[in-house]
């Protein structure tokens, strides 16, 4: 089977091409990278929003196309000119975070209502999935849809405030006596997806023609709470009683206004899916990894070679004012409790 991969280096995309290749699958990565860093895969550079890219793919056609860096509407069609006829089937990424918030029901289906009033890329994402959804309906271009949640590898410390890039930075806080913020109660249901695991499912419905015009979700079936997964976090930095410090969504996201879409348009929200969809159209398909083993192996990751710690300084300043707004606040609270 012949598969391009747009990206393929990512995250998530890089656990899907090496599965792929592992199982004997033809997979090419189309990427402005100069060299493929997926042993084993065919390399296309380019960028995929060049006009000129549609002559440099002339005259070849895949069994299945993923695409993981389509994030705006107006980028379907464009997606759909220069694949309509060259595949038999395209699997769009989009994002769990698109399921309805707050959720009028706590488990997740892919038949829960897609709406997101708090960010902006869910609502991208949703209205990327109509587009594709009229695209199947009115032309038959052959969809399938796939919602990632959050969803690591060993190159990340998923939790829900830190900083992008720079995910060390929480474990290095931890280790040193820090406090660390934590959404709410901590008491939000949560579920964390290896990328290995997510690649099981993803790869088992490539060249699935009954998935054409249905859409999955694919994550893990353990469900931990915030708490639970900060203090994994700790317990494979070394860290026995990390300071949690608990503070309202409302308030990390005004004294950090560019988390508020995905805190109050995603992870202050309980995440708890129903996987039984992905398991009938791929029977072979069970998340195996748990989050305590998987962050140890992060935590060894980054432990491995002092480069990969990388400090987000200005996020440890913004958060450290958070927290002293913080205790202005209890002073206050204990001051009218004494009046």
């Amino acid at each position: 089977m012949k598969v391009l991969f747009i990206g393929g280096t990512g995250i998530i995309s890089r656990a899907c091409a090496e599965l792929a290749l592992a199982r004997g699958l033809d997979v090419t990565l189309l990427n402005r990278g100069a060299r493929s860093v997926v042993a084993g895969a065919r390399l296309i550079q380019g960028d995929i929003h060049d006009p000129a890219i549609a002559s440099r793919l002339e005259g070849t056609r895949w069994d299945a196309v993923v695409d993981f860096i389509a994030f705006k509407p107006e980028e379907i069609a464009p997606r759909q000119a220069l694949f309509g006829g060259r595949t038999d089937q395209y699997v769009f990424i989009s994002s769990a975070s698109t399921y309805q918030k707050p959720a009028s029901h706590y488990l997740i289906t892919e038949s829960t209502p897609l709406v997101n009033p708090y960010w902006d890329y869910a609502r991208d994402k949703i209205a990327c999935e109509e587009a594709l959804l009229r695209a199947y309906r009115e032309s038959a271009f052959p969809i399938t849809i796939v919602r990632p949640s959050y969803t690591y590898d060993r190159t990340l410390v998923p939790l829900a405030v830190n900083a992008w890039g720079k995910t060390f930075t929480v474990v290095d806080r931890m280790r040193r006596g820090v406090p660390v913020i934590v959404p709410g109660d901590g008491l939000t249901l949560w579920t964390m997806t290896h990328s290995r695991d997510f690649a099981k499912g993803l790869v088992g419905l490539l060249g699935h023609r009954g998935a054409l015009g249905h859409a999955f979700h694919i994550t893990s079936d353990e469900v931990l709470s915030w708490n639970q997964l900060y203090q994994a976090v700790a317990d494979a930095a070394g860290v026995s009683a990390p300071k949690l410090v608990h503070l309202a969504t409302d308030f990390i996201a005004a004294g950090v206004p560019e988390a508020a879409g995905s805190l109050l348009g995603d992870k202050a929200n309980c995440a708890v899916f129903d996987n039984s969809k992905i398991k009938r159209f791929v029977p072979e398909f069970q998340a195996s990894t748990r989050f305590c083993d998987g962050i140890r192996e992060s935590v060894a990751w980054f432990d491995a070679d002092p480069a990969r710690r990388i400090i987000d300084e200005q996020a440890n300043a913004r958060w450290d004012a958070l927290l002293a707004a913080n205790e202005l606040g209890l002073e206050a609270a204990r001051r009218i409790r004494s009046a």
